[in-house]
């Protein structure tokens, strides 16, 4: 085949002129960066002119239990925050420019758990990905209304209401929370939404308006000073978001959730926490304590007996876990591909790889600021203060419970419990020896059929 001379230079002049294409496709980017760079640059910068008198008088019209003691450490800590919402910027346009910057369909993850399971914990994974927008413990005030109600509701009409609530949480209509706050919401606006804090899309612009000083915030964000929530600006964030993901502790019976799996709006992930029973009583006993007088006396006095229907309530706990999980282990058609069981031990022992594998059932990416968080609050010298705290070293915390529970109390857990301890592979203690023994592991290996 001849190869002429007009063909070599029509060829040169091609590639010369898709370099010049990709030439400006990174310099518009680059103004872009820049541009938000400096933004960020300038706005933390106009704090740190602030005088500290003004910095004090801002501060007053806000209650929070640790104000900042000098504006420095405040500008810094946003300054910090600022650059790493910049490199999440980057990673995605990076992922753009790769080819990989489809964001696949929407996705919407219920992270469905126990008080005191680690659930905050595990929340925090899906909170840090900038594309989700989490909210924790949405279902906290429908739990306050129904248990007031007249005579109260039962536990299939609770479920029935959460199971409703939820699905209208997942298609971004936060207004129907306003038939449950209290004082209900004026002109859509609240500062009582319940730990508004938790989630950074409730605390990120647009949602996060300015501060109005005769406004008393109860659930404040936690590095940004932001008015009352403005519901209709928080829903429109949601629908912004690429997924939606909701952490709650409020509903158990995952048989009332096939309607949600079953709705063509809504492509559903249940990631199902448990936890040792025993862990899980050792630290209500210390987050709850008036709720567990008697436990505690027992365990120590040995003075007051415990009631039978608080054990029975204990194991009646526990078979509804069990019930959920087997139910999901079966893998019944409207469930396939959309349940995960998931272990606290084992995300304790290995937090970075059973986020993977959770990111992995959800469809989701795992974005390094994820990571990021994850290697800053797994590998703590000490646990961080407060019963909430999600700042762990969680390698060595996660069954630091078995050196100080009495071996009477963790038999009363394992004959209550036996049955979801074991379709959870929780090991029992024969003896005080061997509960406080830590070569002897409690765990048995992680289960391959428990991801779906």
């Amino acid at each position: 085949m001849e190869i002429r001379p007009q063909d070599i230079w029509e060829l040169l002049h091609r590639l010369k002129m898709r370099s010049k294409y990709a030439v400006l496709l990174v310099f518009v980017i680059s103004l872009i960066i820049i541009e938000k760079e400096n933004n960020f640059i300038s706005r933390v910068s106009d704090k740190l002119k602030q005088s500290p008198q003004a910095l004090a008088e801002a501060n007053s019209t806000e209650v929070s239990p640790a104000p900042a003691k000098n504006s420095s450490l405040a500008s810094l800590q946003e300054l910090d925050a600022a650059f790493s919402q910049l490199r999440s910027h980057l990673y995605n346009i990076t992922l753009q420019l790769a080819g990989d910057g489809d964001p696949g369909p929407r996705r919407h993850v219920l992270l469905m758990a126990t008080t005191r399971t680690g659930s905050s914990f595990v929340g925090e994974f899906f909170n840090q990905q900038g594309s989700i927008f989490y909210l924790f413990e949405p279902l906290w005030h429908v739990e306050k209304t129904v248990n007031f109600l007249p005579g109260g509701a039962s536990a299939v009409g609770s479920a029935l209401v959460y199971r409703d609530v939820l699905k209208q949480l997942f298609l971004c209509d936060l207004y129907i929370l306003e038939n449950f706050i209290s004082p209900v919401p004026e002109s859509h606006l609240t500062p009582f939404l319940f730990r508004r804090g938790s989630s950074h899309s409730l605390c990120e612009e647009p949602v996060c308006t300015p501060s109005t000083k005769k406004v008393f915030e109860k659930y404040y964000c936690k590095n940004r000073r932001c008015g009352p929530l403005n519901i209709t600006l928080a829903a429109e964030a949601c629908r912004r978001k690429q997924h939606v993901a909701l952490k709650t502790v409020r509903i158990r019976q995952l048989e009332f959730l096939q309607p949600l799996a079953e709705d063509p709006r809504l492509d559903l992930r249940i990631i199902q926490l448990v936890r040792d029973p025993r862990a899980v009583l050792a630290s209500r006993m210390v987050a709850f304590s008036g709720k567990y007088e008697t436990w505690k006396k027992w365990a120590s006095e040995g003075e007051a007996p415990l009631r039978e229907e608080e054990v029975q309530r204990l194991r009646g706990n526990c078979e509804s876990i069990r019930v959920s999980a087997e139910l999901g282990l079966r893998r019944p058609g409207w469930l396939r591909g959309r349940y995960m069981l998931v272990r606290y031990e084992d995300v304790a022992r290995a937090p970075l790889q059973k986020a993977r594998e959770m990111f992995r059932f959800a469809g989701l990416p795992l974005t390094p600021q994820v990571e990021e968080w994850i290697g800053k609050n797994t590998q703590a010298p000490r646990d961080g203060n407060g019963v909430y705290s999600t700042c762990k070293n969680s390698s060595e915390q996660f069954d630091k419970w078995r050196f100080s529970m009495p071996f009477k109390l963790a038999q009363v857990v394992q004959d209550a419990c036996a049955p979801a301890m074991q379709l959870f592979g929780y090991k029992l203690a024969s003896s005080p020896a061997a509960l406080a023994n830590r070569s002897f592991s409690l765990l048995e290996e992680a289960q391959p059929a428990w991801v779906t």
